[in-house]
């Protein structure tokens, strides 16, 4: 039996400040949202003032937690402490594993005067938290894409769709990452594996979301851009669109359900291993 998921809570990206400058719109890690096991934070960046990003984020660590990077405008120039460096551009994406340690920073690059993208934060289990650092880093033309007969087209970041695997692999949060596009007058549907944490960004059109089934006394949440929306139990998710189109990202994940530490880009399970960071950072030993 299907059990739509209903849409529990619809977060307002709120506008904060990070590294050098940069101007984003937040909707984890907010006084709203905390986090949403096993995702710690959710941003978007996207701007055609250069005042607004080109400050970028200079070198800065992480340890505990995998950052995933997703352009859609301009670019990213990387570097870090492992003497790893490069460039992503427009669709492609960074997968990035801090574990035990690793500098980095990123800078952006408009194109033509505009930026956009995201950076979602996935939490590490205890086990994994000090593993070795390393990075997946996917250009667009690895990134499968889905077009249906019905006009919706899907960007396989990470997970499954159609028996269609994405891009990215090897992560312990077992993650959907979904670039999803729906036309006007059309239905999308996914299976959510059970157990697992599941939210939608939309920031393009607009669309109804949840269980809005004819028998259904629920007949769904409207939606417009720019929002976050969290889903309650169930293992499918329907999203479908009037007069309008609507893309939005859509990004699952299994709940580690452990105690967190966290200090800025630093999340661990205990304010002693957040403290040992801090001392590794200060001795010189934070990257090995």
């Amino acid at each position: 039996m299907v059990i739509n998921m209903k849409v529990v809570e619809v977060i307002d990206p709120i506008y904060v400040m990070e590294g050098a400058g940069v101007r984003l719109r937040r909707s984890i890690t907010t006084q709203k949202l905390d986090y949403l096991d096993p995702f710690l934070l959710f941003d978007h960046f996207g701007s055609n003032n250069p005042e607004d990003y080109l400050a970028g984020f200079p070198m800065h660590p992480h340890r505990g937690i995998e950052t995933v990077t997703y352009i859609l405008d301009g670019s990213v120039e990387h570097k870090d402490s492992m003497g790893n460096s490069g460039i992503i551009g427009k669709d492609d994406v960074q997968w990035m594993t801090s574990g035990s340690g690793i500098i980095h920073e990123e800078m952006p690059k408009p194109k033509n005067g505009n930026m956009e993208g995201f950076q979602l934060w996935v939490n590490l289990p205890a086990n994994l938290k000090m593993t070795t650092p390393r990075y997946q880093e996917v250009k667009s033309s690895q990134i499968p894409e889905i077009r249906e007969e019905n006009g919706v087209v899907v960007k396989i970041i990470a997970g499954e769709k159609d028996g269609v695997k994405g891009a990215v692999t090897e992560i312990y949060a077992d993650p959907t990452y979904l670039d999803v596009t729906i036309p006007p007058g059309s239905t999308f549907k996914h299976p959510i594996k059970p157990e697992h944490t599941a939210f939608a960004y939309v920031f393009e059109g607009e669309g109804i979301f949840g269980d809005f089934e004819e028998e259904s006394v629920d007949k769904g949440t409207f939606v417009p851009a720019t929002k976050l929306l969290i889903y309650g139990d169930g293992d499918h998710i329907k999203v479908k669109t009037d007069k309008s189109s609507v893309r939005f990202l859509l990004i699952s994940g299994k709940s580690l359900n452990e105690p967190i530490a966290r200090y800025g880009p630093f999340v661990m399970n205990t304010v002693e291993e957040i403290e040992q960071a801090l001392k590794d950072l200060q001795n010189g030993t934070f990257v090995k």
